[in-house]
């Protein structure tokens, strides 16, 4: 049988409840609940009215729904990083197919950049043990496999010219 005070179930042996020390127990059953009394119950209200409110209610939230829609729809698209701007936001002028392209450029940059410690720290290795003979160019050979490795995993082409040195 449960606590009287805290409904936990625990074995015959103990003489108090391991939850609030209580020594009464009660039965199990619940007692049935005495159904309510409604109090008078209200007319029903006559159907053909109750029709009309309704249809006259559909009609107006129509109406506040399509004129919000339109009102949407006609507003001119502006960009909306507002901080990135000195004067008043320009108006969009990217189609939603480029956009997602550059989106999904951006994601893959992004992924790149979240490179494991492990593996970063595996690549400096292998570039600094790979030209021992000259110390001087071991931190430039470091930099310059994180940065492949970064730029391969980005898909970011290498540029040679005047935006890059040239490689040695």
């Amino acid at each position: 049988m449960p606590c009287a005070r805290c409904r936990l179930y625990y074995s015959a042996d103990l003489n108090a409840c391991p939850g609030c020390n209580s020594t009464e127990r009660v039965s199990p059953t619940v007692a049935r609940a005495i159904p309510k009394v409604q109090a008078a119950a209200e007319p029903a209200p006559d159907t053909v009215v109750v029709e009309q409110e309704r249809e006259a209610f559909l009609k107006e939230f129509k109406s506040q729904l399509f004129a919000a829609h339109a009102e949407v729809a006609n507003a001119p698209v502006v960009c909306t990083l507002g901080e990135q701007h000195a004067q008043t936001p320009e108006l969009a002028t990217i189609c939603k197919p480029c956009y997602e392209r550059l989106q999904e450029r951006v994601d893959v940059c992004e992924a790149a950049l979240h490179i494991d410690l492990k593996e970063a720290a595996q690549i400096i290795y292998d570039a600094v043990w790979a030209d021992p003979s000259d110390p001087g160019k071991t931190y430039s050979n470091a930099a310059s496999a994180l940065l492949s490795e970064l730029r391969r995993r980005s898909g970011v082409s290498s540029l040679l010219g005047p935006f890059q040195p040239l490689g040695n």
